[in-house]
């Protein structure tokens, strides 16, 4: 019998490999649009923001269909079609010569994206009950950890070999992804299909559950203020007078910094919800990240620069996890999955529209995009702080679904 194990080898070391590949280019956009040829710091930024939302929105829009055939032809072969897309995406960003080339072919990203929120689901399917819990936080910490690194490769990387060379780097990851799927993972037996079909809960049903709506507006607003750093990181790191070639060096340190201590808090945040309620937890992390923001802009150090952000990727993590958890503790169990949908959506939507509201924003002000942050953090606490059901006892935290 072939070795769940050896699956979730493969999946944890594919979502690693996947996720490292994309954090090695996405966060120095901004510098590769300006040797491009766009010279404007309003028009970058602009043209960033752009193409990093245009991919998450199709994505969003593209997932059913691709869910209607993971059900029909399995897990496996669309992330294999997800990362030969990706290979192909990746080495074709490396001949662009404007701008307008690097949205189209994240649209066409975009369209075959999937490839995040799909690793989960087979490390779920290939597991034993008992093991599935284990398996879904193993390849999430994995995803996690990608980005952690992938900048600061990323930005040792570009001054050497420049930054057009660094998309068949990140491209050459995600073919090995694409051979450990395809060597080592194998596809569980699929239950038999059946033509009966169930009565279904009503949308509107699920969205009137307690708290569920307000969790979906928290999504929203914490990915919102997280996805808003990367089309400007860069220029706000120019603009504070660090030169060309410390700009990509520093700007891969801060994006790592701000990846690995998200991840921490979602562990941070277990522990906080065995004593707390979401809705405390929640409201406490928004504020305290927005402090550590208001902290960050006025800084110029690279040691308060890089702590300030910690705190605020600590605060993002936690409360995204508390929200997630939060969210699917009020669902039964025969509209979990759909209840998740929406939960996934009114994240991708946040995830998409953040970069495009962050880049017309920065067009005018590179700092009036964390000014922004640090008010819709404001708002977020003291909505769940006021509108929030408490929940007793704590819940326990649910695996959150990254995207990409």
């Amino acid at each position: 019998m072939h070795s769940w194990k050896r699956n979730q080898t493969a999946i944890t070391a594919a979502a690693f490999v996947g996720f490292t590949g994309f954090t090695l280019v996405m966060p120095f956009l901004p510098l590769y649009i300006r040797q491009l040829g766009v010279t404007d710091i309003g028009e970058i930024a602009l043209w960033t923001g752009m193409t990093l939302g245009v991919s998450p929105a199709i994505a969003a829009l593209t997932a059913p269909l691709w869910g209607r055939v993971g059900d029909r032809f399995g897990n496996k072969l669309l992330v294999q079609r997800s990362l030969i897309s990706f290979i192909v995406v990746m080495t074709s960003m490396a001949y662009v010569t404007k701008a307008w080339h690097l949205f189209a072919l994240r649209a066409v990203q975009g369209f075959f994206a999937g490839y995040g929120p799909l690793t989960l689901s087979m490390a779920a399917l290939s597991a034993p009950r008992e093991k599935m819990a284990l398996a879904i936080g193993t390849v999430q910490t994995a995803q996690r950890m990608g980005p952690a690194i992938g900048p600061v490769i990323g930005g040792m990387l570009a001054p050497v070999f420049g930054l057009r060379n660094s998309f068949f780097v990140a491209a050459g990851f995600y073919l090995v992804a694409f051979v450990m799927i395809t060597g080592m993972y194998k596809e569980p037996p699929r239950p038999p299909r059946t033509n009966e079909r169930q009565e279904r809960t009503p949308f509107a049903s699920i969205l009137a559950f307690e708290n569920f709506l307000l969790v979906m507006v928290v999504l929203f607003g914490l990915q919102l203020v997280d996805r808003s750093f990367g089309p400007v990181l860069p220029l706000h790191l120019d603009q504070l007078g660090y030169s060309a070639a410390e700009v990509p060096v520093v700007a891969g340190i801060l994006f790592s910094v701000l990846a690995f201590t998200t991840a921490l808090g979602n562990q941070l945040s277990s522990r906080l919800l065995k004593r707390h309620s979401p809705r405390v937890v929640i409201a406490w992390a928004v504020l305290v990240g927005a402090a550590a923001l208001t902290v960050f802009i006025l800084s110029a150090a690279l040691w308060l620069l890089a702590a300030s952000l910690a705190a605020v990727g600590l605060c993002l993590g936690t409360a995204i996890t508390t929200a997630y958890t939060a969210g699917g503790a009020v669902l039964p169990r025969d509209v979990h999955a759909t209840g998740f949908g929406f939960l996934t959506s009114a994240s991708l939507t946040g995830v998409a529209i953040s970069p495009v509201l962050s880049g017309l924003l920065g067009a005018r002000s590179i700092r009036g995009v964390f000014v922004a942050g640090i008010v819709v953090l404001g708002i977020l606490a003291v909505v769940v702080r006021r509108v929030m059901v408490e929940r007793n006892p704590p819940v326990e935290p649910t695996p959150v679904v990254e995207e990409s």
